[in-house]
């Protein structure tokens, strides 16, 4: 039979290095692709020597040409932390409007299934809670996080656009807070920076008074169940992420006690729009797709401490990268 081949943009970041791992090892032909601003070679290079993959080094928000045939794309290009998203705002725009608008035009030329990476952040600072897929969010345009939130909005809208008048087969999926091994300890999300500041010796950041929530999903199970969205047949958003909720304060603590540090948690102000809470109804997962989170957040969080501790010291310190032309 005929290797199937799928294209993964974005594919040098955090998630989308676990999903070149995952579709090389379930046997299609990968077509990993990244301009490397946000992503990291090193989270792939264990693939290079496969015959199964291979790399182009190309920014998605340009014209995309891929020789040959193409079952399938995964479209995770985009930058996901604050710390990103503030510093290249208009990067951040870009690579959701024209980056989708790009690779729909490539899966309508291929006659190619696209699923795109949506987020929870499509529901902004939500009045309902927990967030299911038919809330319409509430979210502020020109606020500082109005770049990434109205990026992902944008991207769904296009996407829906694409299936409904031009007849792509599309899947759209949104990512509910997600860790493990490869996430960048400088990009500024909760767990990285406490596991980040724990290791350094620093005292721990929460910002407001602790009590907003979150909702952390282990990178393995949010793998499991894009690759499961991918082959359904369902096409509206579908929520993956896992349903236990934990404050911001009651977490820390629980990196401070896997950790061993004696630091000390500190406060500061919260950040404008950050949300209060984020807790996904998964209920359309569980239905559609048969699939619900399996790594609870203790096992979880000792499998992404073990990764941090490996990382050689540099690391520790390193800030992030400059990003250069982002017109």
């Amino acid at each position: 039979m005929e290797q199937k081949r799928v294209l993964i943009t974005g594919a040098a970041g955090f998630l989308g290095s676990h999903l070149c791992d995952r579709f090389v090892k379930e046997g299609y032909y990968v077509i990993g692709m990244d301009n490397l601003i946000t992503g990291d070679l090193k989270n792939i290079e264990h693939l290079f020597s496969s015959p199964s993959f291979e790399f182009y080094h190309h920014d998605v928000t340009k014209f995309i040409h891929i020789s040959g045939g193409l079952d399938y794309i995964l479209h995770f290009a985009s930058p996901a932390s604050p710390i990103d998203y503030l510093k290249i705002p208009i990067q951040t725009l870009k690579v959701g409007a024209m980056g989708t608008h790009n690779c729909l035009g490539l899966a309508k030329a291929k006659g190619a299934r696209i699923l795109v990476a949506s987020t929870s952040e499509v529901y902004g600072d939500p009045l309902v809670h927990p967030q299911t897929e038919e809330y319409w969010g509430n979210v502020n345009p020109v606020g500082p996080r109005g770049v990434y939130d109205e990026a992902k909005r944008y991207m769904e809208s296009i996407t829906m656009a694409y299936h409904t008048f031009h007849g792509v087969d599309t899947r759209i999926v949104r990512i509910f807070n997600t860790y493990g091994p490869r996430m960048r300890l400088n990009d500024g999300r909760a767990l990285p920076a406490f596991i980040g500041q724990a290791l350094r010796g620093e005292d721990l950041t929460v910002f407001g008074d602790g009590s907003q929530t979150r909702s952390f999903c282990y990178v393995d199970d949010l793998i499991e169940g894009i690759y499961r969205l991918l082959l359904s047949d369902y096409t509206k958003p579908v929520n993956i992420g896992n349903p236990v909720e934990i404050s911001l304060k009651d977490f820390a603590e629980e990196v401070l006690a896997l950790t061993g540090s004696s630091v000390k948690i500190t406060y500061k102000p919260l950040p404008v729009d950050d949300p209060k809470q984020r807790q996904p109804d998964i209920t359309k997962a569980k239905s559609l797709l048969g699939w619900e989170p399996k790594v609870d957040r203790k096992e979880g969080l000792k499998r992404t401490y073990e990764y941090f501790k490996s990382l050689p010291k540099e690391e520790l310190t390193k800030q992030p990268k400059e990003f250069v032309s982002l017109k």
